[in-house]
């Protein structure tokens, strides 16, 4: 656990912090901000159709059905909260045309009372993913639960015979009630997810397609606030940044 600890300190020691102090990234480079959401206001309506959650709109998607829970701005923040009864996490989502994308943001777990542990489905876990979609359905996700984050290949299919493919995690426990600061990188075929300066990254050929959409999953109860998002470019040092940050995520999984 210690030398995981030491290298990624290592790498983030020797990774230059942008000029407005942002967290700093480690496969790209921060290029046109494409849009900054503070939730300081209501959001304006979205651009297209909202008959499917994945594609087909631009702009903010939620509150669409009832399966996707409920969503309000609250206090400069975005709470999501699931509905029990639709057996189905909390899901908002904001729709643009991307490829390599860094998204920054906090997100926070709300304690909140548990269904109990007889309840058949709705509230039973706690977890806050950041997800990207292609045309028709999910990509890769962050995934923040009390333990910790994970990344993964999302299932692209549904009822189909694709599956999540897990990426890495990292143990660590996380408060209710806090903000924890999420930077999600992707270039080409590979993310790199980062949780308060501790990172992950993977590669899968899926990572690599066009994508429309990220979409915020609260399972419970959960907000993000300090939204930003822009294009990516390739960042020199990535090859030595990973060299540092495999060996560290190797050495956290034989922990």
């Amino acid at each position: 656990m210690r030398m995981f600890a030491l290298l990624i300190a290592l790498i983030f020691f020797t990774t230059a912090h942008s000029a407005d102090d942002l967290p700093p990234t480690l496969m790209t480079i921060r290029g046109k901000l494409i849009m900054s959401e503070d939730f300081d206001k209501p959001l304006p309506p979205p651009e297209g159709s909202t008959a499917h959650f994945a594609s087909g709109f631009k702009g903010w998607r939620f509150n669409v059905v009832k399966r996707g829970g409920h969503w309000d701005v609250v206090d400069g923040t975005f709470k999501g909260s699931e509905l029990s009864e639709a057996k189905h996490p909390a899901t908002a989502s904001f729709g643009f045309d991307f490829k390599n994308v860094v998204i920054q943001c906090d997100i926070c777990l709300h304690d909140v009372t548990l269904a109990a542990k007889d309840f058949d489905g709705g509230r039973k876990t706690r977890y806050f993913n950041v997800r990207t979609c292609d045309a028709k359905d999910y990509v890769c996700s962050i995934v923040l639960n009390p333990a910790g984050m994970k990344i993964q290949k999302d299932d692209n299919d549904h009822a189909g015979p694709d599956k999540p493919v897990p990426l890495g995690k990292y143990d660590m426990p996380l408060k209710l009630g806090e903000w924890y600061t999420v930077v999600f990188e992707i270039l080409g075929d590979e993310m790199v997810g980062t949780l308060n300066g501790l990172s992950l990254t993977g590669t899968h050929p899926l990572i690599g397609t066009d994508k429309h959409s990220v979409m915020f999953v609260s399972g419970v109860d959960g907000s993000v606030r300090h939204l930003k998002i822009w294009d990516a470019q390739p960042n020199p040092e990535w090859e030595k940044n990973k060299a540092l940050l495999l060996a560290a995520q190797k050495s956290g999984e034989k922990k």
